[in-house]
């Protein structure tokens, strides 16, 4: 994955962060690792902070469900969510092209688990039902 691709999928998560009064230090923390994992540092996602790089749709789809999967657990890092949030992170899964009957199904389901975060493979499978 090139890096404006990687820098794309780090600013969708500053936006999310951001929409429940500002970013929290457990999600900046998130954030940080998220980077990390990526081979962003700190500094680079910073200015992300002030500068949006340009919207890429990453390919393949297994890529926007592991964003998308991110993007649940960046919501649910603070354990607090709102509808706000619920909506907006439902919006970047539908512009991500992904199914809105399994994005819709991974947001209900996400309160049955621990902490909100839904397993991996428990999320692989609810998108791999809409596909067939």
């Amino acid at each position: 994955m090139d890096k404006d691709v990687r820098l794309s999928l780090l600013s969708d998560m500053i936006a999310l962060a951001r929409t429940s009064d500002g970013i929290k230090d457990i999600e900046y923390n998130f954030l940080i690792a998220v980077a990390k994992q990526l081979g962003i540092t700190e500094s680079e996602l910073n200015k992300l902070a002030t500068k949006k790089p340009k919207k890429i749709i990453i390919q393949p789809e297994s890529q926007r469900i592991l964003h998308f999967h991110r993007l649940v657990l960046l919501m649910n890092v603070d354990q607090h969510t709102d509808n706000r949030e619920l909506l907006i992170l439902k919006n970047f899964g539908l512009k991500m092209g992904l199914s809105q009957e399994a994005v819709d199904k991974v947001l209900k389901i996400m309160h049955n688990y621990p902490n909100k975060v839904v397993p991996p493979d428990v999320l692989v499978d609810i998108f791999k039902t809409q596909h067939n």
